[in-house]
């Protein structure tokens, strides 16, 4: 017999062994679906739907029919077992569809739970997969233009009911069922001037709680924790992505009623898409650079509930895909579904089983790809290969999995960008379950599940730091070369998030858009927090602030990095954590057997004591230059014989000075700049393989360093040589957002001079303005120094230097931000205050919720 169900629709119950017609009078006006057909949908054999059956009748007993099995006997009886689409009479291919379809939806999760999702429009194309916000306020606001409508579906019947519309402005997205199959967690946006908020729902449609309400944020992604607490990803501590100006997301974690909202996750990009895995950790796709290509960055990472043990999951160092989103734990079994999409584009492309026992990167642990030979394309070393899911015909997105070996998905339905739900499985079978336009996203099915317990909490409220330990820095790959005993010392670095961004015209391009210029290629600035000593046997052990990003570098007794991390890492108040080596082997390498304890840890951990003074931004005109300035740059200027081969002077230009420019275009210095996603071995980079550090030792000209001089120069170099302290400008909307002279001045310029001034590296151009001395300038060359053109381009640069004077760059002592920007620094401010007040709420046992919202 029918297991009987029900269907709330406002006051009106019914059961679904009721005929059509009134079905079709309880669902809020919904009209009956005839049964889609599968578009571009994937058929296998009937040898393939023998072995789904099977697996149905064996996964579900008692649930799974006996009679699909007889069904397939009985077809195969007729047309034989092999017959598929690729060899079939036309008449048994359509049996065989037929059969499938209907044998395969009657899979018993999608037949006793309503499916719940939501019908949209796919968001509006915009620069990365992660732009999907619209954020008021922000750069790409005006693009919301997205009606969403939270929906359940009934099979076999096929029909359809409002769970909860908010009107034709709104928008739901990013639906999560509660483990008891009873409620819904979504984000929504009721309008335009609104952000995206976290509320609740009742299957049933009633009792709508808003959980979170702070302004001028979004809030989206929610997620239940086995304690009903829930973690999301928000902007509620705002940061830009550093390749251009979008707003971007960290992890955040809030009681089950909407109190005491504290960050959880601090890379300094985005991290979003989480999910549960079976030992209770939080896998979610994190997008973070640290010295590498923007492109290929954004993979897998897994952290516990309370926000410790960031750690990698699989793909960080992948180059294709581009970008890894909606992993997904498939139960009874360890492996993980997945999205693969692209940097450049909306947050679908094909979807991936992968086996993370097999390896953390590549192909080699990917299992099954949908489209099928999407797997040729996935490889760790073609890194401008991140657009890769881009031109695939058939996309996919929001994954789920109802068991080992069959899934749903949102999937291309052939017209333009309408999504559709499908049913896939291992098996090669893909059959559409459900149109509607203009699409179907977040498909998952209303049921009870079985919840991980949250892991203990290993973090706490009340101190400012955190410890960090490693075993051995002599384990792990890409340490070819590093003898024992060479490692002397460990540099611990903070790379900083991004809090505003330079005006929309012409920014900087280094390996992207930087907005404003921050580096000759990469995209970062830095802060050396302090160097911790390595003990002979490899291990270190050292206390950190919290709360910060930071990356680690290991360095030889001359201060040389030998190796260094490319990503980073943080620790929570109180946490303590721990690696086995440096760029170890996650899959394969263990801590070999030791007789004792290391030695670090036998000790105190070393504090954090900065770098030639307190822990600073670093400044590459006033850390750096001078030591050119006063070593150099009598030889190395214009002019001058030395300078034809390498300018060391100081002069200020657009977008940074003189000496730096030289140094990165002629290839003086071997930074990694924003390089390949793939580790890099030791000593390949930085000081040890830089031509200025081995000129310097080499005693060039007699010129002989102090150690702080020297430490100075290849400590930068190690820093990926990196020239403004801050995103922050005070000419944000000026050439490459740096400069004093104007869009018009420059345009001016150019014209007058017949010479274009670049603003992208790629063109390795010289310094061709310079502030501090303008009649030196080189864009001057080659004009008559009496000519009336030569003059009006001087006095340009002249009124430049003025500017410089009278309101400093970043570069430069006494700058101060722009108003723009600094209405930007106070919103971080704000934010953190918030934060800091959550923080006291813990620890006195009370609780705090978003303005507007308490609970008794």
């Amino acid at each position: 017999m029918k297991k009987m169900r029900t269907i709330w629709g406002g006051s009106a119950l019914m059961t679904l062994g009721l005929s059509a017609a009134l079905l079709l009078s309880v669902c809020h006006g919904s009209q009956a679906q005839a049964e889609p057909e599968p578009v571009l949908a994937q058929e296998g054999s009937l040898d393939s739907l023998r072995a789904a059956v099977e697996y149905l009748l064996k996964q579900y007993p008692g649930e799974y029919q006996q009679e699909w099995l007889e069904e397939v006997r009985r077809l195969e009886e007729r047309i034989g077992p092999g017959a598929d689409a690729a060899g079939g009479i036309p008449a048994s291919l359509e049996e065989v569809k037929e059969l499938s379809r209907r044998a395969l939806l009657a899979h018993p999760v999608l037949t006793q739970y309503p499916l719940v999702y939501v019908e949209r429009r796919q968001y509006r194309s915009d620069h990365h997969n992660t732009a999907t916000l619209f954020q008021p306020g922000e750069i790409n606001a005006g693009s919301y233009d997205t009606r969403g409508v939270l929906k359940a579906l009934y099979l076999p019947e096929g029909v359809t009911r409002t769970v909860y519309d908010a009107g034709a402005f709104a928008t739901i997205r990013d639906l999560e069922v509660s483990p008891d199959g009873e409620k819904i967690l979504f984000s929504m946006r009721r309008n335009a001037q609104d952000s995206y908020h976290i509320y609740e729902i009742g299957l049933d449609g009633h009792y709508l709680l808003q959980l979170t309400s702070a302004p001028g944020v979004s809030d989206i992604d929610p997620i239940y924790l086995d304690d009903g607490s829930i973690v999301f990803a928000s902007t509620r501590e705002p940061k830009y992505c550093m390749c251009n100006r979008h707003i971007m997301c960290n992890l955040f974690r809030m009681d089950e009623d909407g109190a005491n909202i504290h960050q959880i996750g601090r890379s300094t990009l985005f991290e979003g898409h989480p999910s549960l895995l079976a030992d209770g950790r939080i896998l979610y796709s994190r997008w973070e650079y640290v010295d590498r290509n923007f492109g290929d960055a954004q993979g897998l990472w897994v952290c516990n509930p309370d926000g410790t043990q960031h750690a990698i999951y699989w793909g960080n160092n992948t180059s294709s895909p581009g970008a890894v989103l909606d992993g997904r734990a498939i139960p009874g079994s360890d492996l993980v579904l997945t999205t693969f999409s692209s940097c450049h584009d909306r947050p679908w492309g094909a979807l991936a089983i992968i086996d993370r026992k097999l390896g953390v990167d590549g192909r080699e642990s990917v299992l099954q790809t949908w489209p099928a030979d999407f797997i040729e394309r996935i490889n760790t070393d073609a890194w401008e290969d991140f657009d890769s899911t881009v031109s695939l015909r058939v996309k996919y997105e929001d994954p789920y999995p109802l068991d080992r070996h069959f899934f749903l998905a949102s999937r291309t339905t052939g017209y333009q960008e309408e999504m559709g739900i499908v049913l896939l499985d291992t098996f090669g079978h893909e059959i559409v379950v459900h149109q509607d336009a203009p699409g179907c996203f977040d498909p998952m099915p209303a049921m009870p599940r079985q919840m991980p317990l949250v892991r203990p909490t290993a973090r706490n409220f009340e101190e400012k730091t955190g410890k960090f330990y490693v075993q051995d820095v002599y384990i792990g790959t890409h340490m070819k070369g590093v003898e024992r005993g060479a490692v002397k010392s460990l540099r611990v670095v903070e790379s900083p998030e991004k809090r505003t961004y330079a005006g929309w015209r012409d920014g900087w391009f280094g390996q992207g858009e930087q907005a404003p210029a921050m580096s000759w290629h990469a995209f970062e600035n830095k802060r050396i927090l302090g160097t911790v000593p390595v003990e002979e046997d490899g291990s270190a052990y050292f206390e950190i602030p919290a709360n910060r990003f930071v990356y680690f570098q290991l360095l030889d007794e001359e201060g040389m990095m030998i190796q260094s991390m490319r990503s980073g890492t943080i620790v929570q108040p109180g946490e303590i954590q721990g690696c086995v080596g440096c760029h170890e082997n996650r899959v394969e390498d263990a801590a070999p057997p030791v007789s004792a304890m290391p030695k670090a840890v036998s000790r105190l951990p070393s504090p954090m004591n900065g770098w030639y003074g307190e822990p600073r931004l670093f400044n590459y005109l006033k850390e750096v230059q001078p030591v050119f300035t006063k070593n150099c740059a009598h030889c190395h200027d214009v002019g001058q014989e030395a300078g034809e081969k390498l300018i060391l002077a100081a002069d200020q230009s657009i977008p940074f000075n003189a000496a730096y420019t030289d140094m990165w275009r002629k290839q003086a210095i071997h930074a990694i700049g924003a390089g390949p996603a793939a580790i890099q071995e030791a000593y390949s980079w930085g000081s040890h393989a830089s031509k200025v550090v081995s000129q310097i030792k080499s005693g060039h000209n007699e010129v002989e360093l102090t150690r702080e001089e020297w430490e100075r120069v290849v400590t930068w170099i190690d820093l990926n040589a990196v020239y403004y302290p801050i995103y922050e400008s005070a000419y944000p909307n000026s050439p490459c957002g740096r400069s004093p002279i104007s869009f018009e001045e420059r345009d001016r310029l150019q014209k007058l001079t017949q010479i274009n001034i670049s603003n992208n590296h790629g063109s390795r151009q010289e310094a061709l303005v310079y502030f501090d001395r303008p009649e030196m300038s080189p864009i001057l060359a080659k004009l008559e120094k009496e000519s009336a053109e030569y003059k009006e381009a001087l006095a340009i640069i002249q009124s430049g230097r003025e500017r410089l004077l009278s309101k400093p760059r970043a570069d430069m002592e006494g700058f101060t931000p722009s108003e723009e920007h600094q209405k930007a620094l106070d919103k971080y401010e704000e934010r953190a205050a918030w934060e800091a007040k959550v923080y006291e709420a813990v620890r006195e046992g009370k609780k705090v919720y978003d303005p507007g919202l308490s609970r008794r």
